[in-house]
């Protein structure tokens, strides 16, 4: 049973500035509530991945809920009820056996399951609440437009946990905007479903409303910034375009970057090597980005004083960095592949391959080379293929109207019956097993075998070595920050509304407090915007 909740609890004080640094929302769980903690509490943006947060959720608790870190934000959960169905469903008292396999979360659905959904809301407010502890700085979440099915609960849990920041790539989130304004005052909100197939008279669309899920008058969210990665000016001037709701910057991400990179424009072309050629036409004219009046970081090799210096002296807000955070101590990922991965950059022998097949979502994917993970060929052919997670899935229309769900990453018969082609299945890695390895949540199959990890880093994962203090082999969050902010040269951060053109600044001037009371019935003030629409506040 959980304990007593709280109504509410007190937000940070309003931002009047952004950070230079975002620390890039990475993998499933590799950017955890710790590390986004530690970077926020340097006075940076620390940010949480929101990919598959319901099933790190369960597998946590599965594991005993080591420090009772998840109770504890389970304790300051809005609804007792809900988190007490959470923990009675997934908590193992002491954490399950290691030969024995996770239990199952139900995979998304247009019309998902009363369960899943509470589990998301759930587990997107746990990750943020706890990033959030302990420091007055504002937290991100990282989401992939690409999987779609869980985003309503997904952002409605996030913003209960008070989160300051949403960002968004792999796809064109212009619909994410309107659904934030929504949820600022608990309203229903819908979002489209790409649907392979889907006639027009066909309804795609993911509906969710609050009050089915918490079943009393609350005060007014907070509306977080929107922060979409770009890797075109095109995208830019679209997402503005398009966005009923306000977009607040934008991060431009290269294809040195980790994780998931934008495609190249134009006919697929590829290397020696088997990786995508990105040329000319893949570049993103930062003057014209500045134009839009919007602020703006740069991601994918910039991870260093000098190139910090060069972005802000092009007008930009900052850089996003991925890499040298996804190695630190604080981050999620299993310390054996931190320390041989940075031995392996330490050496001069670290590898990292783009590849154009690997991820079932379509993109070209950043793969690490590393010994006995996925990345090897013969690791890959040796697993049986399983599809029991099922975020990077397809959608598509059946014959007889209704939606299905197929992945070019499960078995092969599988795919090709649900209508799919034999030749898209070629290569393709189950990443939702995989990234959930990397952080020691492998899934236990069959005769005690274990899901393999496959790593991503960027293409700086050669330069990590300008993060690690003399004499050491490991570094810190802190240690990172310290050496992007070491040349005393830069410049103080630009205040937000500097960023904006009169007629379009995202802020509001806050007026009267107004007392909200916890469970302790201590006073704690928060503000009341004095604009006559609500969303406009932050």
């Amino acid at each position: 049973m959980i304990g007593r909740c709280a109504l509410w609890y007190p937000l940070p004080p309003l931002m009047m500035s952004h950070p230079k640094i975002i620390q890039g929302g990475m993998g499933i769980g590799i950017s955890c509530w710790r590390l986004a903690r530690a970077v926020s509490r340097l006075g940076q943006l620390g940010v949480v991945s929101g990919a598959a947060l319901d099933v790190l959720l369960a597998r946590r608790l599965q594991d005993g809920d080591l420090g009772g870190h998840v109770r504890h934000a389970l304790e300051r959960f809005p609804s007792r009820q809900m988190a007490d169905r959470v923990w009675e469903t997934y908590f193992v008292p002491g954490g399950k056996e290691l030969h024995q396999p996770y239990k199952a979360v139900p995979m998304h659905s247009k019309k998902g399951a009363r369960e899943l959904v509470e589990l998301c809301i759930v587990a997107n407010f746990v990750e943020v609440f706890l990033a959030r502890e302990g420091h007055d700085g504002p937290v991100g979440i990282n989401y992939l437009e690409k999987v779609q099915l869980p985003h309503l609960p997904s952002l409605y849990g996030a913003m209960l946990g008070g989160v300051g920041y949403v960002l968004m790539g792999a796809g064109i989130p212009h619909k994410i905007p309107e659904v934030l304004d929504r949820f600022t005052r608990h309203e229903p909100a819908a979002y489209p479903l790409h649907v392979v197939g889907a006639r027009e008279s066909d309804d795609t669309m993911l509906r969710f409303d609050p009050h089915e899920y918490l079943d009393h008058d609350r005060s007014p969210l907070r509306r977080p910034f929107f922060i979409p990665i770009i890797a075109s000016n095109t995208l830019a001037t679209t997402l503005l375009k398009k966005s009923k709701g306000r977009v607040d910057g934008f991060i431009i991400e290269g294809p040195t970057a980790g994780g998931h990179n934008a495609p190249p424009r134009g006919k697929l072309r590829l290397n020696e090597s088997g990786e995508p050629v990105y040329g000319e036409r893949d570049h993103v004219d930062l003057d014209k980005i500045r134009e839009l009046g919007l602020p703006f970081w740069v991601a994918g090799g910039w991870a260093s004083p000098e190139k910090l210096r060069e972005v802000l002296s092009l007008g930009g807000a900052g850089i996003q960095v991925g890499t040298a955070f996804a190695l630190c101590e604080e981050s999620g990922l299993e310390e054996e592949y931190k320390r041989r991965l940075v031995e392996k950059s330490m050496a001069g022998t670290c590898q990292v391959f783009t590849d154009p097949i690997a991820s079932p979502a379509g993109f070209p994917f950043k793969v690490a080379r590393l010994e006995r993970t996925l990345s090897e060929r013969d690791v890959y052919q040796e697993r049986t293929r399983a599809c029991d997670l099922g975020y990077l899935r397809e959608a598509y229309r059946r014959a007889d109207g209704t939606v299905g769900y197929r992945c070019p990453a499960e078995p092969i018969e599988s795919y090709v019956l649900k209508g799919g082609s034999r030749e898209d299945t070629d290569g393709r890695k189950c990443l939702c097993n995989a990234l959930l390895a990397n952080v020691g949540q492998a899934q236990i199959r069959k005769g005690g075998v274990r899901e393999r990890p496959l790593i991503t880093c960027g293409d700086a994962l050669a330069e990590i070595k300008q993060f690690l203090p003399s004499g050491r082999s490991s570094y810190t969050a802190r240690d990172v920050v310290e050496r992007l902010l070491a040349d005393e040269s830069v410049p103080c951060t630009l205040t937000s509304s500097s960023f904006y053109p009169p007629n379009r600044d995202p802020l509001c001037l806050f007026g009267d407090p107004a007392p909200v009371l916890m469970d302790s019935e201590a006073p704690v003030v928060l503000c009341r915007p004095m604009l006559t629409d609500p969303v406009q506040s932050f």
